[in-house]
């Protein structure tokens, strides 16, 4: 390669030369500024005192409701659900500190809206199940539900235990969006736990998606939905959307799969900010 020298009038080579040595200097300054400044020795100039948490108390044992919590169910009543299709008394049956799915009525959501929160449910797979893949077991847990019938954003709950079906179909998926890290599932019988945190998605004031919304599932105290960003409402068919939304019920589906009805107990919210 030939290099071809190019001569500068003395003005500005001198002018570059300024520029280059006021460009190091103000560098080199900011560097010793940086280093030079005083870190604190006091244990107490990073202590921070206010706001104090407030104090809640835990459970007293692992999934129970702690003191800040909303009781959606405590196997009693339904009184804080109510029916999907046109807002009347759920008609789902309640045995033994139990809420058995009523296909023939539909699905069920909450009385009161929710935007971000923590939501403990316990549900159970008949142990007499029958039926494969999406026909065993079907039921899902719509962490926000926008409108009758499935709209909304759906964790599938599906006995995945032993049953072969897609894999953002199987318990615990973002449903036709996110496969669970790992399959946690307990086999037909045993009660199941899901502990979700539900970061609302927002909106501005003309409809427009501003951030989406996030969830975090841990399946039977395993972490199986690692802050997973939604891409909109969960669809059967189709490409997700969002819809825009201030605060929205939770949603409990009544499948209409051939297989007996599942079972739910221990409900329980906190809402967060």
């Amino acid at each position: 390669m030939n290099y071809r020298r190019v001569s500068l009038p003395d003005s500005s080579i001198a002018a570059a030369l300024v520029i280059a040595i006021a460009t190091h200097s103000l560098a080199h300054a900011q560097m010793q500024t940086a280093s030079n400044a005083v870190e604190p020795t006091d244990p107490k100039a990073t202590e921070q005192w206010e706001p104090v948490p407030k104090p809640v108390t835990p459970g007293d044992t692992a999934g129970s409701p702690p003191s800040d919590a909303i009781v959606l169910f405590d196997g009693r009543t339904l009184d804080q659900w109510e029916s999907s299709k046109d807002r009347t008394p759920t008609r789902w049956k309640v045995h033994d500190g139990v809420m058995a799915v009523d296909k023939s009525t539909g699905n069920i959501q909450t009385r009161q809206l929710f935007r971000n929160y923590q939501l403990h449910l316990e549900w159970r797979i008949p142990k007499n199940i029958t039926g494969e893949g999406q026909h065993r077991g079907n039921s899902g847990l719509f962490l926000a539900s926008t409108g009758p019938d499935d709209a909304g954003y759906e964790i599938q709950i599906l006995d995945s235990f032993r049953n072969k079906t897609y894999v953002n179909g199987q318990a615990a998926a973002v449903y036709k969006q996110a496969p669970p890290l790992v399959n946690s599932s307990r086999e037909p019988g045993a009660w199941q736990s899901f502990d979700v945190i539900w970061t609302a998605p927002t909106f501005a004031a003309d409809g427009t998606l501003t951030s989406p919304a996030f969830v975090t599932v841990f399946h039977n105290g395993v972490l199986v939905q690692n802050h997973v960003r939604v891409t909109g409402e969960t669809t059967n068919r189709g490409t997700p959307k969002y819809r825009p939304y201030k605060a929205a019920p939770i949603k409990l589906q009544a499948h209409g799969d051939p297989s007996p009805p599942i079972s739910f107990r221990n409900i329980w919210i906190r809402e967060l900010k």
